[in-house]
């Protein structure tokens, strides 16, 4: 967790030089500071050990190779330091990475590089991380949801409760979810009741731990 009186420390990893600048551009502000930049795996590791920060932001591919470098780094960094919170940017929807990534624990997220041109969005995602929850983008709960099989459990979900699922997957509290369906808190305590109801998986006030469960179970089908 960054200290409430300062602002959340940063380590930026990527490779592309001009998303990365341009990264740390965006995080010139008061609530931020960017304490090291890393263009590889290796690198990125060798930051978070020097500096602790209080957040990790990278890519899932690096170099030498352009696998899963960064997602390895992630993997080590919350080995050694589960306390630093992580932010894994992707290109594009990679479910298996993401599900290992989501299951590691509190204050990590997973986003399309695409949703960093939302600026204001993109702030706000990384202030939940940093402060321990768990942020999923939507193309993946879409990904999930979308691949429906026979006798799948998600089959029985109502239209409105799919719209639940996917802004818990986001790391939204039961205020910024009725909020966002313009609908009472007391709306959606019961949506989230019924929906985890019809999928078999008990409820929780964690909104970290509700997201996971929901994930691993889609994982599991």
């Amino acid at each position: 967790m960054p200290d409430p009186g300062g602002p959340v420390r940063v380590v930026l990893a990527d490779d592309d030089v001009l998303l990365r600048e341009g990264l740390a551009r965006l995080l010139a502000r008061p609530h931020f500071e960017v304490v090291g930049q890393a263009g590889d795996g290796s690198e990125l590791l060798a930051l978070v050990r020097e500096h602790l920060p209080d957040l990790v932001v990278t890519d899932i591919r690096m170099p030498p190779s352009h696998g899963t470098e960064g997602l390895d780094a992630a993997r080590t960094i919350r080995e050694e330091h589960p306390a630093v919170a992580i932010l894994v940017l992707s290109g594009h929807v990679e479910v298996e990475h993401a599900m290992t990534l989501l299951a590691s624990g509190q204050g990590i997220g997973y986003l399309l590089k695409s949703r960093v041109l939302d600026v204001d969005d993109f702030v706000d995602t990384l202030g939940r991380v940093a402060g321990g929850g768990s942020v999923v983008d939507p193309a993946l709960v879409q990904e999930l949801v979308g691949s429906q099989r026979r006798h799948d459990p998600l089959a029985a979900l109502s239209d409105r409760e799919r719209e639940v699922l996917a802004l818990m997957a986001e790391g939204r509290s039961n205020a910024g979810i009725a909020a966002q369906l313009w609908v009472t808190e007391g709306t959606v305590e019961k949506h989230i009741g019924s929906l985890l109801g019809k999928l078999d998986l008990p409820d929780s006030s964690s909104d970290h731990r509700r997201v996971l469960a929901v994930l691993a179970f889609l994982e599991a089908r």
